[in-house]
């Protein structure tokens, strides 16, 4: 394959430039490159993420990318921070293109400082009935959502950062028993209906449940208190960090500070009334908590964001 030759600083430079409700400028042979690029960085780079803090993580942005941009002026552009976001990139909201692209870009640029993982909605099942396909159709054409998924398919399924807290979108699998599993599972991976990498980005946490049980999702399982107890001593982490669900204050706390839910995209579809959030995790492990409140268009007064300092070794 010839080398792939895109000008992403210019790229980056036009997402930014440009006011977040007007369509992006990129050609679409632009976004085939950033695909391609990205998708050969993904392979470089192992399915299972060991990341180092200092770090921000960050929830389900679904396409609200002024939100996104929210998320850089409060935390730092790259390479200021050092990011990991936990899937669902796209569908839902207005502007999935720009946001991907502009998360693409900056993998590229900053290959050793931004990681990205997959959600359940970087799979051609679920974006081809969510918005992306469709706007992809709208704005380009099938073919370049045939890339993305392309490039989806090769996005690392989980992180472990400091070698203490697990990062996936969404949960735990009874398939899961060591962490070469995830290891060896190979890309370019379509995702399944079952099994350990479908349960990773679909399974939920449910304090009604003890041990496994069904999904009202249709998809995977439901795991209850004692299911992270005993994969956290198991594999001797501290916390397990997910995004999947919408939660009102933007991240939710699940056997008392054992798992943490994170979604970043504050009022959600302009139907739910939540606020985002992001952690921030320091190289002592102290994980901070930037709730977001919604954007707004320049003229328009914004809310304030808050900071919630909380140190694992409490308890609540």
């Amino acid at each position: 394959m010839d080398a792939i030759v895109i000008n992403v600083d210019n790229i980056i430079e036009r997402l930014l430039r440009k006011p977040t409700w007007k369509a992006m400028q990129i050609t679409e042979s632009e976004v085939r490159g950033l695909c391609l690029k990205s998708q050969e960085l993904f392979l470089q780079q192992p399915i299972l993420l060991e990341l180092e803090a200092p770090l921000v993580i960050c929830g389900d942005i679904h396409g609200q990318y002024s939100d996104l941009l929210n998320i850089f002026e409060i935390c730092g552009f790259p390479p200021i921070a050092n990011y990991l976001f936990l899937g669902d990139y796209v569908d839902r909201g207005k502007q999935s293109l720009e946001t991907i692209c502009l998360l693409l870009a900056y993998k590229i640029k900053y290959p050793g400082n931004f990681f990205m993982l997959r959600g359940n909605h970087e799979c051609a099942g679920i974006s081809r009935f969510y918005g992306f396909y469709d706007e992809c159709k709208r704005r380009y054409n099938v073919k370049l959502w045939k890339s993305f998924i392309d490039c989806f398919n090769c996005l690392p399924l989980a992180a472990i950062v400091e070698e203490k807290i697990f990062c996936v979108h969404g949960g735990l699998s009874p398939d899961l028993h060591s962490m070469d599993q995830i290891r060896r599972l190979v890309r370019p991976l379509d995702i399944p209906d079952k099994g350990l990498s479908c349960d990773l980005l679909w399974s939920d946490p449910d304090r009604d449940v003890h041990g496994w049980g069904e999904n009202s999702r249709g998809v995977s399982y439901t795991f209850g208190v004692d299911i992270v107890t005993e994969f956290l001593n198991n594999h001797h982490l501290d916390l397990i960090c997910r995004a999947h669900e919408v939660v009102r204050d933007g991240y939710e706390f699940f056997g008392g500070r054992q798992l943490v839910t994170l979604f970043s995209a504050p009022q959600y579809c302009g139907e739910f009334d939540n606020a985002g959030a992001i952690m921030t995790v320091d190289t002592t492990l102290q994980c901070s908590f930037q709730i977001l409140k919604p954007s707004r268009k320049p003229g328009l007064k914004k809310k304030r964001n808050s900071l919630v300092n909380i140190s694992l070794n409490q308890k609540e």
